[in-house]
C-alpha cells in the first residue's frame, strides 16, 4: 500500500488556499491548509508534512522565507516550493539560500505546480531510499542467500513463502548464528514489499533511552544531546520491513511502548506530540526461549501474540549438517574472490572434521573458520594444517561424534569434489537418522521405517548398504 503524502500550503488569499487544496486532493494527495506563519506551524506541529507550498508574503510580521528557514530547521529533508506575485532575483537567490527546492511565480500553471509536486516528493523518497541502499551495499554479505538441502529448512522457506506477502507479523528464534537475519532479508525480499526499505535494529544493544531514541525517533530538544529532529527506525521502514532483532532483551518499559505502537499503526517521536502513521511488516528475532521469558515474567504475553502471527524455530547448525558442504562452497568462493585467490575446495580430513564438530556458533562459526582457512591458505584447496594455525576449537577439532566408517564415509586417498562431499555427507546424515529411529524403536525395524516415513523394505537395503547389524 502506498501512503498518501500530506501538502502544507500557505498563502494569505483564501481563493488561492482553495483552488490548490481542489487540485491536489483530485490527485489523491492529503491537503493542510493555513494562511499565516503561526497557523502553519501549528499545523507542522501536529501532522507529519511531506511538501510544503509558501507564498513569500503572508499575513503578519513573518514571511514566507521566515516559515521556509523554520521548517527546514526542523526537518532538512522537507521539500519546499515558494510561489510569489513579486517576483526578483534577489528573492529567488534568497529562497534557495534557506532550502527551497522551487520558486514559481504568480499567476500558478497548476499541471506546472503539480508536475514540481510529484517530482519533488520523487526525489525525497529517493533521498531516502538511497541512504539505506548505501547501508545495504555494506552488508551485501550472506544475506538473503539461504543454501540448504535440509528438509526442516525447506519445509520453513515454504512456510514463509505462503506468508511472506501478508502483513502478519513473524518471530524467528533459534541459537546465536543459525541465520535469523538471513531469514529476515529473505521474507522481505522475496515479497511484495521488496522495493520498500529493510530496516534493522539491535534491541540488545543499546540502553532503553537510545531504544526508544532509535525505535521512534525524537524531537530537537527532547533530552540532552537532542541537538536536532531525528527520524526513527519505525519511520524509516515506511512500505517496508522492520526487523527486530534480540526483541527478548527488550525491556518491560519499551515492550509496552512497542505494544501500543504495534497495536495502532501510529506513534509520536520521543519529545513529540505529532501522530506519525506507518505502513510496515515486523520481523523479530530472539535467541532465547520466548516462552521461558513469559513464564518468568520477562516478556511481555500480549506483545508475544502480537509479533508471532506466524512463529519459526531455525535447527542449529549441528541438526542440519548435510548443509555443511554447501555453506562451505558458499563461504569458500566468497571469500577467495574477495582476497583474489583461487581455491578448488576443502580436503576430505577438514570436510571429517566439520561434519564431526558440534559447531555451538553455528552457521556464523563456519563462516568465521572459512573466513580465516582462506585467508591462511597457500595452495589451492583447503588442508588440515591451515585449519590448525586458526585453533583447535574454532578450526572444529572438537570432542565431536567421530566420524562414522563403512559406507558412506569420506576417503582420504583422493580430494573429492564438493558434490562428492555433499552426497558423503546426505549418507552421513541418513545412516544417523536411522540408527536414532532404531534406537528409539529398541530395534523393531517396523517402527522404525513408519518413524522414517519408509516401508520396512526400504529400511532393510539402507540397513544393509550403511553395514547396520
Amino acid at each position: 500500500m502506498t501512503k498518501t503524502a500530506t501538502i502544507l500550503i500557505v498563502d494569505d488569499e483564501e481563493g488561492i488556499r482553495h483552488g490548490l487544496t481542489r487540485l491536489f486532493e483530485g490527485e489523491g494527495y492529503a491537503v493542510a491548509g493555513a494562511e499565516d506563519v503561526a497557523q502553519a506551524e501549528k499545523i507542522a506541529s501536529a501532522k507529519k508534512i511531506d511538501i510544503a507550498i509558501l507564498d513569500v508574503r503572508l499575513k503578519g510580521s513573518a514571511s514566507g522565507l521566515d516559515l521556509l528557514a523554520r521548517l527546514k530547521n526542523e526537518d532538512s529533508d522537507l521539500p519546499v516550493i515558494i510561489i510569489t506575485g513579486y517576483g526578483s532575483i534577489e528573492s529567488a537567490i534568497e529562497a534557495m539560500k534557506r532550502g527551497a527546492s522551487d520558486y514559481i511565480l504568480k499567476p500558478v500553471d497548476n499541471e506546472a505546480l503539480l508536475a514540481l509536486v510529484r517530482r519533488n516528493l520523487e526525489v525525497a523518497q529517493l533521498k531516502r531510499d538511497n541512504r539505506y541502499l548505501k547501508k545495504e551495499l555494506l552488508q551485501k554479505t550472506y544475506q538473503r542467500h539461504i543454501i540448504t538441502k535440509n528438509p526442516e529448512i525447506l519445509n520453513i522457506i515454504a512456510r514463509l513463502d505462503s506468508v511472506k506477502d501478508s502483513t502478519a507479523s513473524i518471530l524467528i528464534t533459534g541459537e546465536s548464528g543459525t541465520g535469523k537475519e538471513v531469514f529476515a532479508r529473505y521474507i522481505h525480499f522475496t515479497s511484495t514489499r521488496s522495493a520498500g526499505p529493510f530496516v534493522s535494529i539491535n534491541c540488545a544493544a543499546l540502553s532503553e533511552e537510545l531504544l526508544l531514541s532509535e525505535l521512534f525517533g525524537h524531537e530537537k530538544g527532547a533530552f540532552t544531546g537532542a541537538i536536532e529532529r531525528k527520524i526513527g527506525k519505525f519511520e524509516l521502514a515506511d512500505n517496508g520491513t522492520l526487523f527486530l532483532d534480540e526483541i527478548g532483551d527488550m525491556s518491560p518499559s519499551v515492550q509496552a511502548k512497542l505494544l501500543r505502537v504495534l497495536e495502532e499503526s501510529s506513534f509520536e517521536r520521543v519529545g513529540g506530540t505529532k501522530r506519525i502513521s506507518v505502513d510496515i511488516r515486523v520481523v523479530a528475532a530472539t535467541n532465547h526461549d520466548i516462552h521461558e521469558l513469559i513464564r518468568t515474567g520477562k516478556f511481555r504475553s500480549d506483545l508475544y501474540y502480537r509479533i508471532a502471527i506466524v512463529e519459526i524455530k531455525l535447527p542449529p547448525l549441528r541438526e542440519r549438517i548435510e548443509d555443511i558442504p554447501y555453506l562451505a562452497e558458499f563461504f569458500i568462493n566468497m571469500y577467495a574472490e574477495r582476497y583474489k585467490k583461487h581455491i578448488d575446495g576443502i580436503s576430505s580430513e577438514v570436510m571429517q572434521r566439520w561434519l564431526s564438530y558440534r559447531w555451538p556458533g553455528n552457521i556464523r562459526e563456519l563462516q568465521n573458520v572459512i573466513h580465516q582457512a582462506v585467508l591462511l591458505c597457500t595452495g589451492n584447496r583447503i588442508e588440515a594444517d591451515t585449519l590448525l594455525n586458526c585453533g583447535d576449537e574454532a578450526a572444529g577439532i572438537g570432542q565431536g561424534t567421530p566420524v562414522a566408517s563403512g559406507a558412506g564415509a569420506f576417503r582420504p586417498e583422493r580430494y573429492p569434489s564438493l558434490k562428492e562431499l555433499g552426497e558423503a555427507a546426505a549418507a552421513y546424515y541418513e545412516r544417523q537418522r536411522i540408527e536414532s529411529a532404531l534406537a528409539k524403536a529398541n530395534g523393531n525395524k517396523s517402527s522404525a521405517a513408519r518413524a522414517l516415513g519408509i516401508t520396512r523394505k526400504t529400511l532393510l537395503e539402507k540397513l544393509r548398504r550403511y553395514g547396520i547389524c
